[in-house]
């Protein structure tokens, strides 16, 4: 049984070594593979017709070691490119003196064989002074040439072949016939004719190296110049070919189709080498063998066609690439490092953490404030008080911030203010508008703060305090429980402006607050978006006026020019939208924009029931100038008296409409005509029905910023907006309304 198996193992060896000796074989068993110093690989052969594909690759091996097809001299036949590189004499036209001259003209004749003149690795050139090279095929279908000058006996070929004793042309696809012609451009050659008496003509590989001084003398003295050839297996696509090239291509190989050669090859796969052309020619590549160990990390193991790299035990990944894990030895190392590092990173992290609190303190002025009227909260003490801003608490959203419902340790409601993961630059700048703080200096920033916390009048949302320890401050405002003058004029189901005196008494309180911020306030504050979101309506309806996100502090009777137009389309004063420059007459424009709205009940900018937009600014003003603002009413007044109050108010705010500002009333005299006809009213307070006091109503607002370009103040209602979100939550509280 021993010997049996050492039997069949000594076969099997055998077997093993002849096919390798077969796969390393280029040309067919039994068939020579050279002729002199050239390779001759199948479907090419020699001297017999077995040893190639057919008769077109059968190739004659003279005795001096040439290699010839028919007349053709073979210097070399590469499978991988499917080329073969012959000499092909030149043409030629010479000048032998006293009127003689001689030519020989080129003919190559490719149609009976699979080759062609390779039109990527040729180029047809003449060289000669004022000589011409021609070529066409027989059939006539396609003609080129090219021109070579000369002014001088001065021989200077750089290589480039560009016209000068030089040039060339190229050659077009799938070429198996050519007519080549050298002539001269000159009907007087006796300038030229001691120093260069021939024009040539020829094909040549991009390759060769043409030694210009071996053409100056006669044709039995110039060499041959090589010229590439394409040969295919098949005159037709690999597709087409199936069955036709039955077995061309050998196994592990694939079929090719050359488009420049007019055929079909063939090629060994990745991971495969050998003749493709032969049976078993494509023989796996042992990538393992390799000299250069093509694994980074781990053992190669050849696979047929490719390899694969295995990593040392207790490693994992692509032994190619690398492999990653921890031997037994270090595994206790590693883990006591990484118990090391995690305990730094904890100590670490609360002292960064903690001296991040304290720098954003003193960046945000918290060593001044702390002196000032303003309270200064923790970050924890309204983590605490919002529920870690628990999303159930949420009150509303903008692009800046969002503001969360708060109970403070004292039972106190507030709203935080808390600023959003987003363009931190220009979102600080919006927070610190609203408790004063512009960043553009920042020795400014102790005096607004302090102008901001001396704010206190009864119709304007108060600034409770800051949270100095993150970014951006965080804000807290006193808790407003009934929402926006918005929701009630545009609720239906809203009884507060039910009546003529609620009405009056809001837009009274409105502009009272207006008129403390540009006369009474130290310095005067322009609120730069005056609109009904912003006014806010609290247990007992007083309205508050909030969101001071696009205010600007001016010095007295000074206006004010920014580089962004801000505030709510349908409010803004139009000669602001014209000049950019913000005055106290842009806040008058507006709060005559919320009369409207508060009287008619309709939004600034509204759609029709044909869809168009329609401008309730204008239909408003000429119902006044008319004496019909009865039918633009969205409320019936109770008697004579009424009506002669809201006529009055009308004419007011038509007045605060104008659009030249100069021609507006001040704030102070719209407070003083609104307290006027508010107390020639009977008493309101004395006769507030309980039940009224006791709806609780609230809603969102919004401030929204847009940014103008080219407006036509005639057509308001087509602005080109684009749009951001930022809400003042100080303001903004959210409840459900019940009936009254």
């Amino acid at each position: 049984m021993k010997m049996r198996s050492v039997l069949w193992m000594a076969v099997i060896l055998v077997l093993s070594s002849s096919a390798n000796v077969r796969a390393s074989s280029i040309a067919k068993e039994g068939c020579p593979e050279r002729c002199g110093s050239v390779s001759v690989p199948y479907p090419f052969g020699l001297d017999k017709s077995e040893c190639a594909k057919n008769s077109s690759f059968l190739l004659n091996c003279a005795q001096n070691g040439s290699l010839f097809f028919r007349n053709i001299q073979i210097y070399n036949i590469s499978l991988e490119n499917g080329t073969f590189t012959g000499g092909i004499a030149s043409a030629w036209e010479c000048d032998y003196g006293r009127g003689k001259s001689r030519r020989f003209d080129q003919h190559i004749n490719l149609n009976s064989w699979p080759f062609t003149v390779s039109p990527t690795h040729n180029k047809l050139k003449a060289l000669g002074c004022d000589s011409m090279a021609l070529m066409r095929d027989n059939k006539g279908s396609f003609g080129s040439g090219c021109v070579a000058l000369c002014n001088s006996e001065e021989i200077e070929i750089d290589g480039s072949c560009s016209g000068h004793e030089c040039c060339q042309t190229s050659i077009p696809k799938n070429v198996k016939t050519l007519d080549i012609k050298a002539k001269s451009a000159s009907d007087n050659r006796s300038n030229y004719f001691h120093f260069f008496p021939c024009s040539y003509a020829f094909v040549v590989a991009n390759s060769y190296n043409i030694a210009v001084r071996d053409f100056q003398g006669y044709p039995n003295k110039t060499p041959s110049p090589h010229v590439v050839f394409e040969w295919v297996v098949g005159e037709r696509d690999c597709q087409a070919s199936e069955g036709l090239l039955g077995d061309s291509c050998s196994d592990n190989a694939n079929c090719t189709y050359s488009e420049t050669g007019g055929g079909s090859r063939c090629y060994c796969r990745p991971g495969f080498t050998g003749n493709p052309y032969l049976p078993q020619g494509c023989q796996d590549i042992d990538e393992c063998k390799d000299q250069k160990n093509p694994c980074q990390e781990g053992t190669c193991r050849n696979t047929f066609g490719n390899y694969i790299c295995d990593c040392p035990l207790g490693m994992r990944g692509d032994g190619k690439v690398g492999c990653r894990g921890l031997r037994l030895t270090t595994i206790a190392i590693v883990i006591g490092g990484v118990i090391l590092v995690i305990i730094i990173t904890i100590l670490i992290f609360i002292v960064c953490q903690r001296r991040k609190k304290e720098k954003y303190f003193r960046a945000n002025g918290g060593m001044i404030l702390k002196h000032q009227r303003i309270r200064i909260f923790s970050e924890a003490e309204l983590e605490k008080a919002t529920n870690n801003y628990d999303n159930r608490l949420l009150l509303g959203e903008g692009g800046f911030g969002s503001v969360y419902k708060g109970v403070l340790g004292d039972d106190t409601l507030v709203a935080v203010k808390k600023a959003k993961d987003v363009d931190k630059a220009r979102m600080n700048q919006e927070f610190q508008h609203e408790i004063g703080v512009v960043s553009q200096v920042n020795q400014e920033f102790e005096r607004e703060i302090d102008v901001v916390s001396q704010v206190n009048h009864r119709n304007v949302v108060k600034l409770l305090g800051l949270c100095l320890e993150t970014k951006v401050p965080l804000l807290v405002y006193e808790f407003i429980s009934n929402g926006t003058l918005h929701h009630h004029i545009h609720d239906k189901g809203s009884q507060i402006l039910g009546s003529w005196k609620n009405r009056l008494r809001i837009a009274t309180e409105t502009a009272l607050a207006l008129d403390y911020l540009h006369s009474l306030a130290e310095p005067p504050i322009i609120h730069g978006d005056v609109k009904s979101m912003n006014i806010l309506l609290d247990d007992h309806y007083t309205a508050k006026v909030s969101d001071f996100g696009a205010s600007v502090f001016i010095s007295p009777n000074q206006t004010r020019k920014g580089s962004k137009i801000q505030g709510t389309i349908g409010y803004l004063d139009p000669e602001y939208l014209m000049t950019g420059i913000l005055t106290t007459k842009s806040d008058v424009y507006s709060f005559g924009v919320v009369m409207v709205e508060l009287l008619t009940g309709e939004k600034p900018i509204s759609s029709s029931r044909d869809g168009e937009k329609r401008n309730i600014i204008l239909y408003f003003m000429s119902s006044v100038e008319d004496n019909r603002v009865g039918q633009v009413l969205n409320f019936k007044p109770a008697d004579d008296g009424e009506m002669e109050e809201v006529e009055a108010v009308a004419e007011l705010v038509k007045r605060c409409l104008n659009r030249s500002g100069l021609k507006r009333p001040t704030m102070k005299v719209v407070a003083e005509e609104l307290t006027r006809l508010k107390k020639l009213s009977h008493n309101f307070w004395a006769h507030q029905g309980s039940e009224e006091t006791e709806c609780l109503l609230g809603e969102s607002s919004s401030h929204t910023s847009y940014e103008f370009s080219n407006i036509n103040m005639d057509q308001m209602d087509t602005y080109s907006v684009h749009k951001t979100f930022d809400i003042e939550r100080g303001s903004t509280v959210a409840s459900n309304t019940s009936s009254c």
